[in-house]
């Protein structure tokens, strides 16, 4: 009797997998793949022209920068080729930001020179209005295009970019800053909260009007900044991650609390875009629940088991 009970929870267990299985082999094709993932906790190796300044940290376990103008320094690292939408993500605590100084970070082409096309880079400027956060872009076709987290800024004639609350950062803060590019709307989006709090502290987009593609290297640096040398940005980066949706995933950007309108092409230094219509914020799809007709089945299945079970005891 013992040998027939063992033998039939064998067979009702092998059937509950047979089910189960395939349900969760389908979610895991909805989950992002990762492109480049580094915590850190070890030296990631990124080539850099600046090893004095821009060094992986051991006793810190993060990325430490100092980024000076006309100076060219850059630190990067290469990553596969890909195109369509995709999220790119990192930690940052800025120490100490000179005025007139830049820290750049994003995702950008070989040329790696903020620029010339394809870049699309986070900022924290200390210059005219403070310490202010920007989304920086420049499409394949070298459309720049720039907005800010100042409110009423006016760089240019015509409307601002964005009229909501200004914000600015703080130094010796973690932030954590999110981009967001959604390849069917032609939407980059960024958000920047902080880190130990998780309050939203700026975001905003822009319509790119043509498709993003030639990103292939993470990179910060002073390429193409011209400023008056002896100037600083220094601090830390971490937790860097860049991520395109699975197979089955349907990619939803971020967007900031916009009350303003939308920023479009310039290319002017520090431009103001012209206006276009808001796009509203997306909302996050729920995951698909397992099919209730695999429950069914395995119900089904266990009741047929026993059913053999105790006719064979009968």
């Amino acid at each position: 009797m013992a040998k027939r009970t063992v033998t039939l929870s064998l067979i009702i267990t092998a059937c509950l997998f047979a089910l189960v299985l395939p349900a969760l082999a389908q979610a895991d094709d909805q989950t992002a793949t990762v492109i480049y993932s580094n915590t850190f906790s070890s030296d990631p190796h990124w080539t850099t022209n600046s090893p004095s300044s821009d060094y992986w940290d051991p006793s810190m376990g993060m990325y430490h920068f100092s980024v000076e103008p006309s100076t060219g320094n850059y630190a990067y690292t290469k990553i596969d080729s890909f195109d369509g939408p995709f999220t790119f993500e990192y930690d940052v605590i800025l120490q100490s930001i000179d005025p007139g100084a830049t820290f750049r970070f994003g995702l950008t082409g070989a040329e790696m020179d903020p620029n010339k096309g394809p870049n699309v880079l986070s900022e924290f400027t200390n210059a005219k209005f403070g310490q202010i956060m920007w989304l920086h872009l420049v499409t394949p076709g070298n459309k720049q295009m720039e907005v800010n987290s100042q409110s009423g800024d006016s760089l240019t004639s015509g409307p601002t970019a964005y009229s909501g609350p200004t914000a600015k950062y703080e130094l010796n803060k973690t932030y954590h800053v999110t981009m967001n590019y959604d390849d069917d709307r032609k939407i980059l989006s960024i958000r920047y909260t902080e880190k130990t709090t998780g309050r939203d502290v700026w975001g905003y987009y822009l319509n790119t009007a043509e498709n993003l593609h030639g990103l292939n290297t993470i990179y910060f640096g002073s390429r193409g900044d011209y400023g008056p040398m002896y100037i600083y940005a220094q601090g830390f980066i971490d937790n860097v991650r860049l991520t395109v949706p699975g197979p089955a995933a349907t990619p939803e950007p971020t967007f900031g609390t916009p009350t303003g309108t939308p920023a479009t092409g310039i290319t002017t230094k520090k431009p103001t875009p012209k206006p276009t219509t808001a796009v509203p914020a997306a909302t996050t799809t729920p995951a698909s629940p397992l099919n209730g007709s695999l429950v069914i089945g395995a119900l089904g299945l266990t009741a047929c088991a026993c059913g053999i079970h105790n006719l064979r005891k009968n």
